[in-house]
């Protein structure tokens, strides 16, 4: 566990929110009015209208009914997932899931069906495959985390439609980035019935710069969760002074398009500058990047090379990834001058 150094091409603060004036103002703000923490579980003493005030500036910007503030995304896929479904259920999961949706996915007894990754071919036939079962649902990452690429959402749509499953999306990766304002990747593309995503995950712990999730769903959904979604119902409340600091940082990232271009550009030059060099970056088409690598030492070689350079670049290896890799995560406060430097140093290792 090494402290922030160099130059950050790890973190998740794909917009650099997590810095941004307004932002820390508010979370001062946010103390000042509301104390340092909410001191018990919302079900309790621990709610505070500001809860309210930040999930219904979530479901307007993602389009839902309704939306639950959880204190992290793991904590919100662990425990949407695990209530929802039950041992009667079939999940169907992406191979390259998160941990925190496959650990939901333990956790309800659900019978648990991988389909490849990506290939909504093999999760039809797997959908097919158990036509019978009366309860399924979809479960899969809009944008994966470990190797940057994205999901076909408007296919998962068709089959969840076709087949009478569940849909839940993971948007960690993808809110503040990808659709009109930053909406996410369910959004991207004009899907008219992005109503039909049953449960959508999203994070205020990435590009929006804080910390917390919210799951956006319809307004019954919302209530089962506020009841019955165990990470919620038994955790004490988020600080409400972030809840406060979130409203801003949805603010914020609806209007920075500016930014969201620079990153988009600055990350298919990345992509196509480690290509040229004879670097495997797999399927990746967003700001996160994975330079695959033939074993744990050189992944761990270079990415000390990286840091003694500048760049702070971590090695990641399984069993968390299938091949050894370092994960690059661009955010759009890079500078071009900078990325030409760190794929010098690619070049020469």
């Amino acid at each position: 566990m090494d402290p922030p150094s160099g130059l950050d091409l790890c973190s998740n603060d794909y917009l650099g929110l997590s810095s941004h004036p307004q932002i820390i103002q508010a979370l001062k703000e946010g103390i000042d009015i509301y104390g340092a923490g909410s001191t018990a579980s919302r079900l309790v003493r621990g709610h505070r209208t500001v809860f309210e005030e930040l999930e219904n500036d979530f479901s307007n910007w993602v389009h839902s009914e309704d939306s639950l503030f959880f204190a992290n995304g793991y904590a919100a896929n662990l425990g949407t997932i695990s209530c929802v479904a039950d041992p009667s259920y079939t999940i169907f999961c992406d191979r390259k899931n998160h941990a925190s949706l496959m650990d939901g996915v333990r956790l309800s007894g659900a019978k648990k069906v991988y389909y490849k990754h990506s290939d909504l071919n093999d999760l039809e036939d797997c959908l097919k495959k158990y036509s019978g079962t009366k309860h399924k649902m979809i479960v899969t990452e809009s944008v994966f985390s470990m190797d940057g690429d994205k999901t076909d959402v408007r296919g998962l749509l068709d089959l969840k439609e076709k087949y009478g499953a569940l849909l839940y999306l993971d948007e960690a990766h993808a809110i503040g980035l990808f659709g009109k304002e930053g909406s996410g990747v369910s959004l991207e593309e004009n899907i008219s019935n992005t109503s039909e995503i049953d449960f959508r995950m999203s994070t205020l712990g990435k590009a929006l710069g804080l910390e917390g999730a919210v799951i956006s769903t319809t307004k019954d959904a919302r209530k089962y969760l506020l009841h019955s979604a165990r990470t919620f119902v038994f955790s004490t409340g988020p600080l409400p002074a972030i809840a406060h600091a979130g409203r801003i940082a949805i603010r914020l990232a609806r209007q920075m398009d500016h930014e969201r271009k620079i990153l988009a550009e600055n990350s298919e030059f990345f992509r196509d500058s480690l290509r040229q060099i004879g670097r495997d970056t797999g399927n990746s088409n967003t700001q996160i990047v994975p330079i695959l690598l033939g074993s744990e030492e050189e992944a761990l070689e270079l990415s000390s090379r990286l840091n003694q350079n500048g760049f702070q670049a971590k090695a990641i290896r399984p069993p968390t990834v299938d091949i050894s890799r370092i994960r690059v995560s661009l955010n759009s406060k890079i500078q071009r001058k900078d990325l030409e430097k760190f794929i010098q140093l690619v070049r020469e290792n």
